[in-house]
């Protein structure tokens, strides 16, 4: 309906709007790693490792005790780095294979009592580009990391770009590159972010939230007022993230490969 009324639309795909990706987005569309290769991506941190602690997000605790293992942290956390996976290498997967795992399996209401929660607190899956190529993509409620957590690691044939987004990093995030093919002289050394990559107004130590989210609707805004068709991060990418957090979960629940797109 947006396509047809032709608006432009846009989803809070909050970590493409960081300084540091959005850099390492421009590094490997002017050819910097060369064909793209492989991609590795990390979106986890330990907000609910704890079973005693009583949660605070409803959809982490399923309506009825279930057997089935529930979607949870593929879909509230895996969205972004899904997003950027196939935003960094150009392509849509054409199958995948995926796991959902509870690794905390009895937690915490606020009133004290302990109850079943069968959800996804952590996953994986392996999936093999269109175009050529594959990603592993794994995200966790319970794993040992800081906020937001995030890494994106693209190889190619001329180099390769690591990118980490953390609360403790100096400026909450950095970028590395490295260009040497000869494993014996390999170093990845840190990249400096233009200030071009920054929202207006940003100033030096502003805590991470608001600077990616400053850079989200400022892009936004940026791109409603202007006559390019460039639309970033909108409805359909997310409907194709979306379409891999359903077919990692009937990958899991049938444990096979699962074809993409899906059919039905």
């Amino acid at each position: 309906m947006a396509t047809a009324k032709g608006l432009k639309t846009k989803v809070g795909l909050t970590f493409r709007y960081a300084p540091a990706m959005q850099y390492m987005k421009e590094l490997i569309s002017e050819g910097f790693i060369g064909d793209p290769y492989i991609f590795n991506g990390y979106e986890q941190n330990s907000q609910f490792i704890s079973a005693t602690e009583p949660i605070t997000k409803v959809d982490l605790v399923p309506e009825t005790e279930i057997d089935e293992i529930k979607v949870s942290s593929i879909e509230g956390y895996g969205a972004p780095i899904i997003d950027l996976s196939m935003w960094f290498m150009g392509s849509t997967l054409k199958s995948l294979v995926g796991l959902l795992y509870n690794f905390v399996p009895y937690r915490t209401m606020p009133s004290g009592e302990k109850i079943r929660t069968n959800i996804d607190d952590g996953d994986v899956y392996i999936g093999e580009y269109s175009n050529g190529g594959f990603c592993t993509i794994q995200s966790s409620y319970v794993t040992v990391n800081s906020y937001p957590g995030l890494e994106a690691r693209a190889y190619g044939s001329q180099g390769a770009l690591l990118c980490r987004l953390g609360a403790e990093l100096e400026g909450q995030q950095v970028l590395r590159k490295s260009t040497s093919p000869n494993a014996h002289e390999v170093e990845y050394i840190p990249v400096e972010i233009p200030d071009k990559f920054y929202p207006p107004e940003y100033t030096v130590g502003e805590p991470w939230p608001s600077m990616f989210y400053a850079n989200l609707v400022h892009n936004f805004m940026e791109e409603i007022v202007t006559d390019s068709d460039e639309n970033q991060g909108n409805f359909a990418q997310s409907a194709l993230v979306q379409e891999i957090i359903n077919a990692v979960e009937i990958s899991n629940r049938e444990r096979r490969w699962v074809d993409l797109p899906l059919q039905g």
